[in-house]
């Protein structure tokens, strides 16, 4: 199976990229705040802030891959490129439950 890539859209990339970076800064924050036995529904405030920020890099993620990967797979002739690329996205919502 080749190998796949994100189509090239430098702008969404690198929003993506800082949204998770700026997560991974506030991990690593959570970290401390538990290593230092930060009171529960502090740390509890803060997960839930790096929850909220994936789930807008999900939101993200999804809008690049639906006006980029399927408009152009939809938009193809060929019938199995639109029926892979609409497997994958009810595979992935289907291992979200």
């Amino acid at each position: 199976m080749a190998t796949r890539k994100a189509p090239f859209d430098t702008s969404s990339k690198d929003k993506i990229v800082a949204r998770l970076r700026s997560i991974e800064g506030h991990v690593q924050s959570v970290t401390r705040m538990v290593a230092s036995d930060t009171y529960c529904i502090d740390v509890l405030q803060q997960t839930r802030a790096v929850a909220s920020a994936l789930a807008k890099v999900e939101s993200l993620l999804l809008d690049r891959h639906l006006q980029q990967c399927v408009q152009t797979a939809v938009r193809s002739d060929n019938k199995k490129e639109r029926e892979r690329v609409l497997h994958e996205l009810i595979g992935v919502f289907d291992a979200k439950r």
